[in-house]
Formats: C-alpha cells, sequence, structure tokens
C-alpha cells in the first residue's frame, strides 16, 4: 500500500510549490540573517558563513567577511535545506485548499518552522545543525525561524494562487 504518491500530477504539484516557497523561505530567513549578524556577530555574513561547516568544519565559525568558500556554500546549503523542507511542507499540506488563506498558511508554516527548528537542534547531529547558533542566541534564532515560516507561507500562497 502507497501512502505518499512519488509521481503524477499531485507530486509535481507539491515539487513546484515546494520549490517556490523554498526559495521564498531562504530568501526572507536569510535576509533576518543578515542583519542578525550584523546586530550580534558585527558581521552580515557570519551566520550564513557558518552553515559551511558541513564542509570546513571549525573554520567556517570564524568566517566573518564574504567568501565563495564560506558565504557561497553556506547559501546553497541553507537553500538546499529550505527548499527541502518546503516541498515536504506542500506534500502534506502547503497545497491543500484549506491551506491557501493566509491565517491557515501561516499557522500551517508556523508549525513546520518549528517542527524544522526541532529536527535541525534536537534530531541532527552536531555536525549538521544550521550552524547559526554560534552567532546567534536563542531569541535571534527564533526570529530566523519566523522569517522562514513567513517566507513559506507567502512562498506557497504565491506558488498556489488560482488553484482550484
Amino acid at each position: 500500500m502507497k501512502l505518499i504518491s512519488t509521481s503524477g500530477p499531485a507530486h509535481s504539484s507539491a515539487l513546484r510549490t515546494g520549490l517556490i516557497a523554498g526559495a521564498a523561505a531562504s530568501l526572507v530567513s536569510t535576509a533576518v540573517l543578515l542583519w542578525a549578524g550584523r546586530r550580534k556577530a558585527a558581521s552580515y555574513v557570519a551566520p550564513t558563513n557558518a552553515t559551511s561547516h558541513w564542509f570546513w568544519r571549525e573554520e567556517a565559525f570564524f568566517a566573518y567577511v564574504p567568501t565563495w568558500r564560506h558565504t557561497a556554500i553556506g547559501y546553497a546549503i541553507h537553500h538546499g535545506t529550505a527548499t527541502f523542507w518546503a516541498v515536504l511542507y506542500a506534500k502534506l499540506y502547503g497545497n491543500r485548499p484549506e491551506a491557501r488563506s493566509m491565517p491557515a498558511a501561516l499557522k500551517g508554516a508556523a508549525i513546520a518552522s518549528a517542527m524544522a527548528c526541532a529536527v535541525d537542534y534536537g534530531l541532527t547531529p552536531k555536525r549538521f545543525t544550521p550552524g547559526f547558533e554560534h552567532h546567534l542566541s536563542k531569541p535571534w534564532m527564533a526570529l530566523v525561524y519566523a522569517g522562514f515560516a513567513l517566507g513559506l507561507a507567502g512562498g506557497c500562497l504565491a506558488a498556489t494562487r488560482g488553484r482550484g
């Protein structure tokens, strides 16, 4: 018995929605990361650079200037994980007709963002956490995940506009 289809119109629709919503969530949360980095780490890019610890380990936590090695890779990782969460969210909820109002989209995206945070910091091995926590306090981290939720909700609403 197949519970979730991996082909057909519903799958391609979730992929399309997820790609759009993932891009929006990545951009909005990165904007918050830039702002938070400037305020708390004296570097716009330090939190994004920290994500490149997946490849460069501890070195990434001490990168405070934009570089291809840290900033580009850190953003690519962030964008990829945002897209993963957005596709999953679109498949499970974001493409449903009941999710196509602003309040429902915001509520669903807030829950998805909280789940992503719980997985990122509760289940994920330390080696593969986002890395932002090396520069940002918990209240600032909450703002990053709130930005993720706003982008996710807006991206899903934009992607599903005009559908049945």
